[in-house]
């Protein structure tokens, strides 16, 4: 094993040990007993052989008492065994799964503590992998732990043992010491890469299972099962042939540490005969040495399997270090958004990008969290907004139209703060966002994006998430999303349970739904990002007509591009090219601004000419 994993390995045992160091020291003391029992079992049977099993042989009887004394000693021997053997593996155990949820739990608050910005660069399978396999293989080596610690003092009192018992066996044993150390060495130095190998390809399995099951619509509506069934079988089939050459390593290690101390034993055997025949030793003290030979396998191999989980235990803490250890947490002041009605919004000079893919030797890089800083060029940035000036007015709905790519859903999320724009300021109320204190732009502003995501539980809970919420408030927002029709029909209406991610509902109820969602909390600042887009021109019409009716006071952003949600809005926000390029109502930018009018009619053109199109296809067949 490279010496740099090893320590890293140590490092990261002594972490857990320095978080659970009472769970520690009662596995390792139970594994200290199972040790010392052990090897006083030994001179238990050396006494028991030497003083009731061949005195029985040579009288041709022996009395009641000695075999009850025996009995008593092995009897007892195996209990306190037993109690050694339980609590090593029972605080081994409790220490291992404390240290993997408690840094579970690490990770998830991290990923809640990251922004939006961090998430898109990081694949959802690499996330999940490193909240759960990598978490496992990191406390992996802790079940051993204790009994390699135990192992070790095992094999210590086991040499002096033998020393006392008689010094030439035991140097005739000890040749088998050197053979096992140097098996142990060969076989970590080949199966490290291997194992290190496998472990970062259990997260690629991972990582292309969740795109899968994450795009099942997609890939059943196209027809990719094949394709998608290939690519999980080649991931599969790499990690299978990884696990496979691990497999044959430790078959071809296994046997040899097996035969090493029976060697071993052997040879104690052939010179204790000869000691015997000389009267140097008794026969109890070869069957004790003899027997506490047969001891040393187990405490080599649980070295051996310490050390053999410490590569997997290397990897999976640095993925899982990379995760606590990422830059980009959300800070927040201590103002908070006094006052009612719908919130003054100002963007001032705001300029944001993303951050592309990272590139190492011209290819994406998927796990950032595996990359060492060598070779990584310098973050590419696709610049989405630069230098927007807005301001929304109090208790107004605010239309934000233009092309793809204008900017527009990234505006929303600046407005959440679900991120923070590169240069430039986002004011609420004349207060910096960033100046406001925790919790204070989810309790005032509400969005509803694009997608709306449905969890697989009750239609209240899907609405509240949660939250002590009224049922009359419920069916309330329900309404203003024109939900309450649909959800009444339903079995049991707001506790019908719906299928996962919503597949019960259509996507238009599944968007009501999401808005339903938003309205009970009455927001000062609603925010929706196309959210009505499977929806009949009809009802959003009606929604947003009720959202107008009603006491909310909401400040509306709606990011639309139905001529119909348009002309219900009072100003409209023409973005092109990541800047305002125009604003005004919606018969003003028809008037002068040749973009907007080209993006709004686009639906009315088409259509004409394909009505013309048909017309002039008829002329020509008759």
């Amino acid at each position: 094993m490279d010496s740099r994993v090893l320590a890293e390995g140590l490092r990261v045992l002594w972490v857990a040990i320095r978080a659970e160091p009472w769970i520690f020291a009662l596995a390792v003391g139970g594994a200290a007993l199972h040790a010392g029992v052990a090897v006083a079992s030994a001179t238990v049977l050396g006494r028991v052989t030497e003083d009731v099993i061949l005195p029985a042989f040579a009288q041709g009887e022996t009395t009641t008492g000695a075999l009850v004394a025996a009995a008593s000693l092995l009897l007892a021997v195996g209990v306190l065994k037993g109690l050694g053997l339980a609590a090593r593996r029972l605080y081994a155990g409790l220490m291992q799964f404390r240290m993997q949820a408690r840094y579970r739990q690490a990770v998830a608050r991290k990923y809640l503590d990251l922004p939006l910005s961090w998430h898109q660069r990081h694949p959802t399978g690499q996330l999940l992998s490193n909240a759960n396999a990598d978490v496992e293989a990191a406390w992996g080596p802790l079940a051993p732990l204790p009994m390699a610690v135990g192992s070790v003092f095992m094999l210590v009192i086991a040499a002096a043992a033998m020393l006392l018992t008689d010094s030439v066996l035991a140097l005739v044993g000890f040749v088998v010491f050197p053979a096992l150390a140097v098996a142990n060495v060969v076989f970590q130095r080949k199966v490290t890469p291997v194992d290190t190998r496998a472990q970062m390809l259990r997260a690629r399995v991972s990582e292309v299972a969740h795109e899968s099951f994450d795009g099942a619509l997609v890939v059943k509506s196209l027809g990719r099962e094949d394709t998608e069934t290939e690519r999980f079988t080649a991931a599969a089939h790499r990690l299978r042939d990884a696990q496979i050459r691990v497999g044959r390593m430790r078959a071809m290690f296994d046997p040899v540490m097996d035969s090493l101390p029976n060697l071993g034993v052997l040879a104690v055997l052939l010179i204790g005969a000869i000691r015997i025949e000389s009267g140097a030793v008794s026969s109890g003290d070869l069957v004790q040495i003899a027997y506490l030979f047969t001891l040393l396998a187990l405490p080599v191999r649980s070295l051996g399997w310490l050390l053999g989980d410490m590569p997997r235990s290397v990897v999976g803490w640095r993925r899982v270090s990379a995760v606590l250890g990422a830059q980009g947490r959300t800070e927040h002041g201590r103002t908070p958004l006094d006052g009612e009605g719908g919130l003054r919004v100002e963007l001032d000079e705001v300029g944001f990008s993303y951050v592309d893919a990272y590139q190492e030797n011209g290819n994406a890089t998927r796990d950032l969290s595996v990359q060492s800083p060598e070779g990584i060029e310098a973050e590419p940035r696709t610049t989405v907004l630069s230098d927007v000036h807005l301001t929304l007015a109090s208790g107004r709905t605010i239309a934000l139209v233009g092309p793809t790519g204008a900017g527009k859903s990234t505006l929303t999320t600046l407005l959440m703060r679900l991120v923070d724009p590169d240069s430039g300021t986002v004011r609420f109320n004349g207060t910096d966002v960033r100046e406001l204190a925790p919790g204070e732009i989810a309790r005032t502003a509400a969005l509803v994006p694009q997608s709306a995501f449905v969890f697989e539980d009750t239609v209240r809970d899907n609405v509240t998430l949660g939250g002590d919420i009224d049922d009359a408030l419920v069916w309330e927002a329900l309404r203003l999303a024109r939900a309450d029709s649909f959800v009444a029909a339903l079995p049991e209406g707001l506790d019908t349970r719906l299928g996962e991610r919503g597949t019960s509902l259509s996507g238009g109820q599944r968007q009501r739904l999401a808005l339903a969602r938003a309205l009970v909390r009455r927001p000062r600042l609603l925010i929706l990002d196309d959210a009505t887009s499977a929806v009949d021109p009809q009802v959003e019409a009606q929604i947003l007509g009720g959202l107008r009716d009603i006491e909310l006071s909401a400040t509306v952003v709606v990011v639309a591009y139905r001529r119909a949600t348009i002309e219900l809005a009072d100003e409209v926000v023409y973005l092109e090219q990541g800047t305002v390029h125009d604003r005004g109502t919606h018969a003003e930018l028809l008037e002068r601004s040749p973009g907007y009018h080209a993006l709004v009619t686009a639906y009315e053109n088409a259509a004409e000419q394909r009505v013309a199109d048909a017309a002039t296809e008829q002329e020509v067949t008759r």
